[in-house]
């Protein structure tokens, strides 16, 4: 996912009679400027960017006065009518096909992946680890009941029933479902009090029942803030103690990185992703009745998450 240095000859102003304007400049390097991909869930393609460590502030303005002329909605819009629906349909088909090709290498333990995957895989382990930090820090695990909300392959699930936990896990992906059932029967078969998670093909909108906690983790990427205000509503009325939940979260700098994304996709066709304000996240919680306990931020060089836990008020 490059963006060459040479977009400041792109931004020529006319001569005039009067003294030129310089052009803007970038900050210098000796080798074209690319940009690190956006995090976890909305990382475009499979390329193996170098990382810019530093982005001069007067790149940035550049870079962002580009981006202000581009149109993402076209490329977004096209897929949802692929599909015929919108973007759950695009959500659902992206993760039973290439997706799910693409990101069962990711969560795996296969030496099959780039650079950036590879990167993104130790993303969202910290995730996870520090998900499994937060259940177990109150209470043990043992018998307590946990809904996996968007379980992918199983990454969370397995090691909470490894912990004694009773879990149910779903997605929205028939194909994760049947990659996480695998592996569970795989890691979980013969280890005594250890009860096989419950799996089942549902989105987030189509859980029901009630549970000790429930666990939402880089799903909420896939709903603007308006739906997920509504998705983090109905997650806190499914569980009675505890809520924890991953988001990609919205600054300028993340934002401007999920803009470059979305101007190269490259080869795989990923997702339409959203990044929520912290903030923003806290108000739907506290609309309910729920408050923030415990903060987190998990960072790579690829991956960025904000991890919560929430707790009746």
């Amino acid at each position: 996912m490059a963006f060459s240095a040479s977009l400041s000859s792109s931004l020529r102003f006319p001569s005039t009679p009067t003294p030129p304007i310089p052009s803007p400049k970038l900050l210098p390097l000796r080798r074209p400027l690319r940009l690190p991909s956006p995090p976890a869930a909305f990382t475009a393609s499979d390329v193996d960017p170098t990382t810019l460590a530093v982005i001069g502030g007067s790149s940035v303005a550049a870079l962002a006065a580009v981006l202000s002329f581009s149109d993402p909605e076209r490329r977004r819009k096209l897929q949802a009518e692929e599909v015929g629906g919108g973007d759950k349909e695009v959500v659902r088909e992206y993760f039973n096909n290439s997706g799910f090709q693409r990101w069962r290498k990711i969560y795996g333990d296969t030496d099959d992946v780039n650079r950036v995957q590879k990167d993104i895989r130790v993303g969202h382990s910290k995730t996870v680890e520090n998900a499994l930090k937060m259940l177990a820090d109150d209470v043990p695990l043992r018998g307590v009941t946990v809904c996996d909300a968007g379980c992918g392959t199983g990454s969370l699930s397995i090691p909470l029933a490894k912990e004694g936990a009773v879990v149910f896990s779903s997605d929205i992906s028939a194909a994760m479902v049947a990659e996480a059932e695998k592996q569970a029967t795989e890691q979980l078969a013969g280890l005594e009090n250890v009860s096989i998670p419950k799996f089942e093909v549902k989105d987030l909108e189509s859980l029901d029942g009630k549970y000790d906690t429930v666990v939402c983790l880089d799903v909420l990427i896939h709903y603007p803030q308006s739906k997920a205000d509504g998705m983090i509503a109905h997650l806190a009325s499914l569980a009675e103690n505890r809520l924890i939940l991953s988001f990609a979260p919205k600054t300028f700098y993340y934002d401007l990185l999920k803009r470059v994304g979305e101007l190269f996709p490259g080869p795989s066709k990923a997702t339409r992703a959203y990044l929520h304000a912290e903030a923003d996240v806290e108000r739907a919680l506290k609309k309910v009745g729920w408050r923030i306990r415990k903060r987190g931020l998990i960072t790579t060089q690829f991956y960025f998450a904000r991890l919560v836990e929430a707790v009746p008020a």
